[in-house]
C-alpha cells in the first residue's frame, strides 16, 4: 500500500525536525509531506534546508484549510491511506504501522489513535479533558458509537475518506466535526490504544479560557448540526 504522512505545521521550529526523525525511524514505509501553514518562524526554511518535502501555503488558511491541503495531495498523488500527525512531537510514529494494518485488515474507512483507551502517556489537562469526555457523552447519543478521543489529531483514513474531505472540510477544530459526519454516512470508525507525549514546542490554539469555551461551543453546534442533516 502506498501511505503517506500529512504533517499541518504553523510555527514548528522547535520540534519539525525531530518529528520528521521519528517518521524517519519508526515508520519507513511512510511517505511524509509537511503543510506549511505559513508560519511566522523557521519552520519552512528548516524543512527546506533539511530536504523535508514541504507544501508551503501562501495565505494562512488554520488547521481545517493544512490538513485538506495534506488530503487533496495525498489523493492526487495515489496514496491509498493519509494520516494525520501533528507536528508538535505530540504524535508516535511507532503506531502508525498499527493503524495501517488495523485499517487494511479489518477494512475501516478510518482509525483513530485514542490516549484515553489505556489512559497511557500524556492525559492533557483537566479542562481538556473534561471537553473530550463531554464530546465522547455527545457523539455516542447522538451517532450510538462511543468515540473516546474525538479531539485527536491522529487520525488515519482511506481514500473513499480522503475524496470525501477534499470536497468538504472543517476550517476550524475539524476533529470531532469530521468525526460526526463519517459516523452520519454510516463510515467504519475505529479507536486503537495509542501513547501521546506532550508538545515539544509550540501553544495550543486553545489556551485561554475565552477560546476554549468558543471551541466547546462551536463543535459542539457542528456537531449537532450534522446529526439533523
Amino acid at each position: 500500500m502506498k501511505k503517506i504522512v500529512i504533517i499541518p505545521a504553523y510555527n514548528e521550529q522547535g520540534s519539525i525536525l525531530n518529528t520528521i526523525e521519528d517518521i524517519r525511524k519508526n515508520a519507513p514505509d511512510f511517505d511524509y509531506v509537511v503543510i506549511n501553514d505559513c508560519s511566522k518562524d523557521d519552520t519552512l526554511k528548516l524543512c527546506r534546508k533539511n530536504g523535508i518535502r514541504v507544501l508551503n501555503l501562501p495565505i494562512n488558511l488554520g488547521i481545517g484549510g493544512a490538513v485538506q491541503t495534506g488530503y487533496l495531495y495525498a489523493y492526487r498523488n495515489n496514496y491509498d491511506l493519509a494520516v494525520q500527525f501533528d507536528g508538535d512531537g505530540q504524535h508516535d510514529a511507532k503506531f502508525l504501522d498499527i493503524m495501517a494494518e488495523t485499517l487494511e485488515k479489518e477494512n475501516l474507512d478510518m482509525v483513530i489513535g485514542s490516549r484515553f483507551i489505556n489512559n497511557q502517556g500524556f492525559q492533557s489537562s483537566a479542562v481538556r479533558r473534561f471537553g473530550i469526555r463531554f464530546f465522547e457523552v455527545l457523539l455516542r447519543i447522538l451517532f450510538g458509537q462511543k468515540i473516546t478521543d474525538a479531539t485527536s489529531g491522529m487520525r488515519m483514513c482511506n481514500r473513499k475518506v480522503m475524496e470525501f474531505f477534499i470536497k468538504d472540510y472543517p476550517k476550524d477544530y475539524p476533529e470531532p466535526e469530521t468525526v460526526a459526519r463519517l459516523l452520519r454516512h454510516k463510515c467504519k470508525v475505529k479507536e486503537i490504544p495509542v501513547i501521546m507525549r506532550e508538545r515539544q514546542a509550540g501553544v495550543s490554539s486553545i489556551s485561554s479560557l475565552r477560546k476554549s469555551a468558543y471551541y466547546m461551543c462551536k463543535v459542539s453546534l457542528a456537531i449537532l448540526i450534522e446529526r439533523l442533516r
